[in-house]
């Protein structure tokens, strides 16, 4: 059975044998509801379209374990279980503007890379997520609006590592930007990833309007590989070779993410190297990474945790001391486990 929200008009158009004018309309009306029902009534579709939907496709979900509002902040975090039992998460983000929220989403169940200081690296990989699991993230965030309220932008840096499962992650972006569909402006995606340069490049050719994150963690190539383990695979300057490639062909500059860590990665000398980085990419690509500082937030209850938070004030003013001034990110949800890092696929 087709997975109805998993597509675009001319996609489904050539699946159902259909015309592509149907197709749009089908989509639409799957996306304004969450049911076949919806395909009732339909102007300017056959009944012979309409008997194809119903007879190939279907509108699938994901099992809502549980909605977990915080306490401190108007973060909202959802526990989403899958037909073969793994739980993924996505979080509903408030934006500046009033009504508008992003939705942060998961591309697969678990990671393979093992970053240090990510709670859903320990979890190891299960599998990669499908095109209509990722989409129906954002449907099921869109389900928690009240009236006057809407999904603006996604950010693909809930569980998972999205460049390794880049095909559905590019097809679920797709389905994302239709008109027909969720209708969210290319620009106000992102896909962050901890650096792999063919799908970098894969994002430049296929959807040059998304925009680009990459985790750094650390200028210095011995810090980083001690908290990336994928540095070893991939090294940050063949990476930042990808990077750079990127931004020339979009004119998108990508946004940096760097965690502070007490005495591993948040000195004076983690700044400066830090900071030439940043010049010396800006110098190549002619556009200047947007560097994201994002405080560390606890990823064990156990009292295991493997770091304390760095100083961030005084890395900040490092930064500013060099020239480059950064953005001081705001990581909500932290009561609920909903903060960058700390999504473990727990309900």
């Amino acid at each position: 059975m087709l997975a109805l929200q998993a597509f675009t008009p001319e996609p489904l158009a050539g699946a159902l044998g259909i015309g592509v004018a149907e197709a749009r309309k089908i989509i639409a009306a799957v996306h304004r509801g969450d049911a076949l029902a919806d395909l009732r009534g339909l102007t300017g579709v056959t009944r012979g379209a309409m008997a194809a939907a119903r007879a190939r496709g279907h509108v699938p979900s994901l099992e809502v374990r549980a909605i977990r509002p915080s306490a401190v902040d108007p973060f909202v975090k959802l526990a989403l279980g899958t037909a073969d039992g793994h739980v993924v998460e996505a979080v509903r983000i408030p934006l500046e503007r009033e009504g508008r929220f992003s939705a942060c989403v998961s591309s697969q169940a678990g990671c393979a890379l093992a970053c240090a200081f990510c709670a859903t690296g320990r979890l190891g990989l299960a599998r990669n997520l499908e095109v209509w699991e990722i989409v129906e993230q954002v449907r099921l965030v869109r389900a928690t609006l009240g009236p006057g309220q809407r999904v603006h932008g996604v950010v693909f840096q809930g569980m998972g590592e999205p460049l390794a499962n880049v095909d559905r992650v590019i097809a679920a972006i797709r389905v994302m930007n239709d008109p027909c569909a969720l209708a969210i402006d290319s620009r106000a995606i992102t896909v962050c990833t901890s650096g792999l340069p063919s799908g970098i490049r894969q994002l430049a050719r296929e959807v040059p309007k998304v925009r680009l994150g990459l985790s750094i963690a650390s200028a210095r190539p011995d810090v980083r590989r001690r908290l990336m383990p994928i540095d070893a695979a991939h090294p940050l300057d063949d990476v930042l070779e990808a990077v750079e490639e990127h931004a020339r062909a979009t004119g998108l500059a990508p946004m940096w993410a760097v965690t502070p860590l007490a005495g591993v990665n948040d000195t004076e000398e983690d700044a400066v190297a830090l900071a030439a980085l940043v010049r010396r990419f800006e110098s190549r690509a002619g556009v200047r990474p947007r560097l994201s500082i994002v405080p560390y937030n606890a990823i064990a209850a156990d009292g295991q945790d493997p770091f304390r938070r760095g100083d961030v004030e005084i890395f900040l003013a490092h930064l500013k001391a060099e020239g480059v001034k950064p953005h001081l990110r705001y990581s909500g949800g932290g009561d609920i486990g909903a903060a960058c890092g700390q999504l473990a696929g727990k309900p």
